[in-house]
């Protein structure tokens, strides 16, 4: 009849081989080091220097946003232990590409519309910054009153951009496929 426990002495040697795999993966794994380089900024072409944001707004954003979205990451020394560099690494690339305020300049009338609607919609619904950058980033974390001031500020720019005539294909806006 087979017995459902594991004895004691079967299951030492299955943890500790299993262990020796797991420490043997994570140590191979070091050398895969993901790129944590920052790209060059032109300090003309940043949302800073744009003047189109009250400065508040502009320190908030820093705050709460830098590290992902410009390339002026602080890549803190736990960004050098793999698997979480390479964890970090992926969502600092994703958030550059989804918008970078170290290029806020070179958005066009459209993407910028599209990018400030982003902002204010994910800062509002707490979606950013997100829970695991501030688990360890506390000061990071937006006040409502930030919250609020920076949807003001998406809104009110978002009114001052030209009119933009529909795509008649449908536009970007209304398909899913590409990401902006």
């Amino acid at each position: 009849m087979y017995n459902r426990r594991m004895s004691g002495a079967m299951l030492k040697p299955m943890l500790k081989k299993a262990a020796l795999v797991v420490a043997g993966i994570l140590v191979v794994g070091q050398a895969v080091r993901p790129d944590r380089t920052n790209p060059p900024v032109n300090a003309a072409r940043t949302l800073a220097a744009s003047g189109e944001a009250p400065a508040a707004v502009v320190a908030s954003l820093d705050r709460g946003c830098r590290d992902c979205h410009s390339s002026e990451t602080d890549w803190p020394w736990y960004t050098n232990v793999a698997p979480i560099s390479w964890w970090i690494a992926h969502h600092v690339s994703d958030g550059r590409r989804e918008v970078s305020f170290s290029n806020w300049a070179d958005l066009d009338a459209r993407r910028k519309a599209k990018k400030l609607g982003d902002i204010c919609e994910q800062v509002d619904r707490k979606e950013m910054p997100m829970t695991s950058y501030l688990l360890v980033h506390r000061d990071a974390e937006l006040s409502d009153a930030e919250r609020q001031a920076i949807c003001d500020w998406t809104k009110a720019e978002r009114a001052t951009l030209p009119s933009i005539p529909a795509d008649p294909e449908g536009g970007r806006e209304g398909r899913r496929r590409r990401r902006d």
